[in-house]
C-alpha cells in the first residue's frame, strides 16, 4: 500500500474517533460538576447543562476571586441563567483539613517518640557517665569473651563520649 494513502487513512480514522468522544457536563442538584459520555438525567434543567456534544459551550460566571474566567467572557444570556457557584467544594475542602489533621498528628507522634528516646538515651548516659567518674574498675567483655579492665585512656575517651551524648539529649 502506497504510504501516502496509508498516512491519509490513519488521519482519517483518528479524526472519525474524536467523534466517539463526546462528552457531557452539567450541575449536578448539588452544584458539582459532573461529566459524562451520556446525556444528563431529565430532572437536570437545561440552564444546568454546560457542554453537549457538537454544542456550543457554556461557562457559569464564578464567584470565586481567583477564577481568571471574567463576566465579559460569558454572553449576558447564558451569565443571567448561569447557576452562581462557589468554586469551594465542601467534601474536598474538609477531606483536605481532615488529612491535614491527620498529618498533623503523625508529625506529633513522631516527635513524640523521638523526644521520649531522647529522655531514654539522656538517663542512660548520665547513670553510664556516673558509673565512670566514680573511679570504681570497670570492666567489659572483648570479641574473645575474655573479661578485660578498662585503663584510663579508655575511661577517658568514654567518659567524653557519654558527654557528648549528655551535651546532645539532656536539653
Amino acid at each position: 500500500m502506497n504510504p501516502l494513502i496509508r498516512f491519509f487513512t490513519i488521519v482519517a480514522a483518528l479524526l472519525l474517533s474524536t467523534a466517539a468522544m463526546a462528552q457531557w457536563q452539567w450541575l449536578d442538584t448539588d452544584g458539582r460538576k459532573v461529566f459524562s459520555d451520556r446525556a444528563p438525567p431529565p430532572s437536570i434543567p437545561d440552564k444546568n447543562i454546560l457542554k453537549r456534544p457538537g454544542g456550543p459551550r457554556v461557562l457559569p460566571t464564578l464567584t470565586n476571586q481567583d477564577s481568571p474566567v471574567a463576566a465579559t467572557d460569558v454572553p449576558a444570556a447564558a451569565a443571567s441563567s448561569a447557576p452562581k457557584i462557589s468554586g469551594v467544594d465542601k467534601e474536598l475542602a474538609d477531606k483536605k483539613k481532615k488529612a491535614e489533621q491527620e498529618e498533623a498528628a503523625k508529625r506529633k507522634a513522631e516527635e513524640d517518640k523521638l523526644a521520649k528516646a531522647k529522655a531514654e538515651n539522656c538517663a542512660r548516659a548520665k547513670q553510664a557517665k556516673a558509673n565512670y567518674d566514680s573511679g570504681v574498675r570497670i570492666a567489659h567483655v572483648n570479641k574473645q569473651g575474655e573479661r578485660e579492665i578498662i585503663d584510663d585512656a579508655t575511661r577517658a575517651a568514654e567518659s567524653q563520649r557519654l558527654q557528648a551524648i549528655i551535651n546532645s539529649d539532656c536539653k
